[in-house]
């Protein structure tokens, strides 16, 4: 009998973001991505999200880390790890440059070996050994990895699509899928399912830089700023590309745009003429109708090169009416709202404004139904496991391989924090270890629900605290209670407000102290109790009570 084999999935199944699952036998681990997830609107407060590593640090750590391409929901916890752990991590050029830079500027460049891994590398990583396959993806130097293990080879299709014309030249390895497929076989396929509900194939890249190209070119007189994501390096090329073909001279914009500019340009990634690019410091004096400038924010980051455009904040470019802003990317769900709010300060100041919705500037990097079905044909598991996607995706690609004749029983839904083994017998579920999400605010701590409950209460309802002066070893209420309250109710009204709460807590007060009470908590209790439900009843409203007792 083979040693059996686990998977576990700290991230990213149920969820866009923090990818991070664990493959293990004879109790050695390898992680598989180790990504971070943005935080929305609903997490006041928080940077990020984490997976929940206490699971794997209880259990030993692990050996290495297989970090399947450079996006931050597949490298972006890495920091966080090793700021606990240390092992080597393996990736592409790209990957690992993303990756120096990270652990440089936590401190923690001496915790991991990064060791780089090109197209059709055979590694040992742990137990297992691995090889590397190139893979089309919206950034440069992704992998498909197949481990070789104990119960037969597990393939991880990392995020793709079929695209017949990368701009890299670098196409999925399809025909190396089909060959092992053939010899040894696919036991387990773990596979993207982004777009597992959405028919059709994604459109190549090269139509995203032909309409890029048309459009840049009829704005003829104008500045022209787009903004696109940073590690989009194929974008990024047919951008720079459009402007040197219409005579502009680019500068980019966000200290994220320029550090993976110059990475890429020292790879050999992304070319461009020495003469076409200058810093944006050193653009005053050219022609604005000659320039183009390619900038972080076009998904409405707080703090980004855009964001401080519409707000008339950047400490380098005025919007006007000469300037035309492409937002060459998608609004990723969740940041619609940021998305909006960026292009329409954008219209305020009198840019034209090309997006999506009014021109085809973008393609997804994630494979469509059909382009899904042919990985399938390819690589025809034994076993398939959905990854990489909402609940509702995971659904899909599920459906999408019964429909082309997996048994049913031969596909396993998962969620975050799910187990599942594979042995001689087959693949089983085989526990959870939670799966929760981890909250960074400023540096990773116990950052829970309670709080993160309470800060939208403030946000929504605003606070109400209640200081109380008691001398419990006379029974006395030294002073009126002093009610302050922020985010409650406007004036006038605050006023009668905050009276009726004090009124309420000195009342209850008084009894209780009559009663003999000495228990300052119980108090505290108290005083919380009267104010909740005073400040309920007169506003209806629910804001966040603190309430403060103190004994002379």
């Amino acid at each position: 009998m083979a040693a059996p084999v686990a998977v576990t999935f700290l991230g990213g199944l149920g969820e866009i973001g923090r990818n991070c699952a664990v493959i293990e036998t004879a109790g050695r681990r390898v992680l598989l991505d180790c990504g971070r997830m943005f935080a929305g609107d609903d997490l006041p407060g928080v940077d990020s999200v984490l997976p929940d590593f206490e699971w794997l640090l209880d259990s030993g750590g692990v050996e290495a880390c297989v970090a399947t391409h450079a996006h931050e929901d597949h490298i972006g916890a890495l920091p966080y790890l090793l700021e606990r752990l240390s092992f080597p991590v393996y990736g592409s050029a790209f990957t690992l440059g993303l990756v120096r830079h990270k652990l440089t500027e936590a401190g923690l460049l001496d915790r991991a070996e990064l060791r780089e891994v090109r197209d059709g590398d055979r590694f040992k990583a742990g137990p297992f050994e691995c090889e590397a396959m190139p893979v089309t993806h919206s950034v440069p130097g992704g992998f498909i990895t197949a481990f070789s293990t104990p119960q037969g080879l597990i393939l991880h299709s990392s995020d793709f699509k079929l695209d017949l014309t990368p701009v890299d030249g670098r196409r999925t390895a399809l025909s190396r899928i089909g060959a092992l497929a053939d010899n040894p076989g696919v036991r387990l396929l773990l596979a993207d399912s982004t777009n597992a509900d959405d028919p059709g194939s994604t459109r190549s890249e090269r139509d995203v830089g032909d309409v890029l190209r048309e459009a840049i070119g009829r704005e003829e007189g104008r500045r022209v700023i787009v903004g696109a994501f940073a590690s989009h390096i194929h974008r990024i090329q047919q951008v720079m590309d459009a402007a040197v073909g219409t005579g502009r001279t680019v500068a980019t914009l966000g200290l994220s745009m320029q550090r993976n500019v110059g990475l890429a340009r020292e790879l050999g990634l992304l070319r461009v003429p020495d003469h076409a690019l200058r810093d944006i410091t050193d653009i005053e004096g050219i022609d604005p109708a000659r320039v183009l400038i390619i900038c972080t924010g076009s998904q409405g980051e707080p703090r980004a090169a855009l964001t401080q455009m519409a707000e008339g904040a950047s400490k380098w470019l005025e919007i006007g009416d000469r300037d035309t802003v492409i937002f060459s990317s998608h609004p990723i769900p969740g940041n619609e709202a940021a998305v909006g709010a960026v292009r329409n300060g954008l219209a305020r100041r009198g840019a034209r404004v090309l997006h999506t919705g009014n021109l085809n500037v973008h393609t997804s990097g994630h494979g469509k139904q059909q382009e899904l079905k042919v990985l399938h044909s390819a690589a025809s598991p034994q076993w398939f496991v959905p990854v990489h996607g909402e609940y509702t995706h995971l659904v899909a690609h599920a459906r999408l391989a019964t429909e082309m004749g997996m048994d049913s029983e031969r596909v396993l839904l998962c969620c975050d924090g799910d187990r599942i083994e594979l042995t001689d017998g087959g693949l089983r579920h085989a526990g959870s270890v939670g799966g929760v999400h981890v909250y960074v605010d400023g540096t990773v701590g116990d950052l829970g629900s309670v709080v993160l409950d309470e800060r939208r209460k403030l946000g929504s309802d605003g606070f109400v605290a209640v200081v109380v002066d008691l001398d419990l070893d006379r029974g006395l209420l030294l002073e009126r209670p002093e009610v302050v309250s922020r985010g409650w109710v406007e004036q006038p009204a605050l006023t009668a407000h905050e009276t009726a709460v004090a009124d309420a807590v000195e009342a209850r007060v008084r009894d209780a102290l009559d009663d003999g009470r000495t228990d300052l908590n119980a108090f505290e209790d108290l005083v919380l109790r009267a104010a909740r439900r005073t400040s309920r009843d007169r506003t209806r409203r629910r804001p966040v009570i603190v309430p403060v007792v103190r004994e002379a």
